[in-house]
């Protein structure tokens, strides 16, 4: 029992060494960094892995994240250069690239990167107009990310984005906005119903210019092709009446040719002389020219008339 009881200390004082010691080990995660103290003073960064610490002289004096980290800030008023007052709110994302300057370089960098936003952003809005401020939100975040992340490069902090969240303008300032934005809208409006009606109108004088058009080709060729047709009739008709000509002209130079061919004696030649000159006298002619060697035929042939009709019986 007795040597049972000197190993008791013995044993309790392993116990507390293994205590100590697995009290000392770190194990550090997938991205983080450890910032070590030796004696008050700087030590080393610890990265992922498995550590140990010296008892009572060395300490984690900081746990820093090494992922992008996000800061929403709560809305700064700022004046812009044409004497209006907003509250913009606005978001960094950030990331830690030194952790010992991280842990050194300044006291509550929260705080520090908040004020040097709100400052910077008064910088900035200040030199603009209330028109140009709403709309050059990109222009803005470009210029707050890069003044940010160089100023914040002494304390291991690189700027990674700047957004404006939020540009809240006084409530009279929003509610002339509003105004203005439904009075261009009437008018963007009523600028669509004209041109919708000139259109329209245009339209119409297109239709009645293309229609007269039409029309007037219409008519143009309906009179192009009613002459043509008298052309046309004209044209059959005289060639049937020089057919007629030409086939009256053939009959008389055949009759010639056949009566030359015959031989007719004075006699007959006479007659046939007479017989013309009745047709003659059944024209409408008033005077009638006789041929002189007609004249005696014709006086015998009056008297040979005269004495058949004397001796006629009554």
């Amino acid at each position: 029992m007795m040597d049972v009881l000197k190993w008791v200390p013995l044993l309790i004082l392993v116990v507390l060494i293994l205590i100590l010691l697995i009290g000392n080990i770190v194990i550090v995660q997938q991205s983080k960094a450890y910032v070590v103290e030796r004696l008050g003073a700087f030590r080393a960064v610890w990265g992922v892995g498995l550590h140990l610490k010296i008892p009572f002289i060395e300490r984690v004096a900081k746990k820093v994240s090494l992922k992008e980290q996000v800061a929403d800030f709560a809305p700064q008023p700022v004046i812009t250069k044409d004497n209006v007052t907003m509250q913009i709110d606005t978001v960094i994302y950030f990331q830690i690239t030194d952790p010992k300057l991280y842990a050194y370089g300044v006291e509550r960098p929260m705080n520090a990167i908040e004020n040097l936003t709100a400052t910077t952003l008064r910088n900035i809005i200040g030199e603009m107009e209330l028109d140009q401020s709403l709309t050059s939100r990109d222009t803005i975040n470009a210029k707050m990310r890069a003044i940010l992340d160089e100023a914040t490069d002494p304390w291991g902090i690189k700027v990674n984005r700047v957004e404006l969240k939020n540009i809240i303008p006084p409530k009279e300032i929003q509610n002339a906005m509003e105004k203005q934005m439904k009075a261009e809208r009437e008018r963007r409006e009523s600028i669509l119903q004209a041109e919708g009606q000139k259109q329209s109108q245009i339209l119409v004088a297109e239709g009645e210019k293309q229609s007269l058009i039409l029309k007037a080709d219409a008519a143009k060729q309906a009179a192009i092709l009613k002459a043509e047709g008298e052309k046309e009739a004209r044209i059959m008709a005289a060639e049937a009446e020089a057919q007629a000509i030409l086939q009256v002209q053939t009959a008389l130079a055949d009759s010639l040719k056949l009566l030359n061919e015959a031989a007719p004696n004075a006699q007959v030649v006479k007659l046939k002389a007479l017989e013309a000159m009745e047709k003659v006298a059944d024209g409408k002619a008033t005077k009638i020219i006789i041929p002189s060697e007609l004249q005696g035929l014709a006086g015998l042939a009056a008297s040979a008339k005269t004495i058949f009709d004397t001796e006629d019986p009554q």
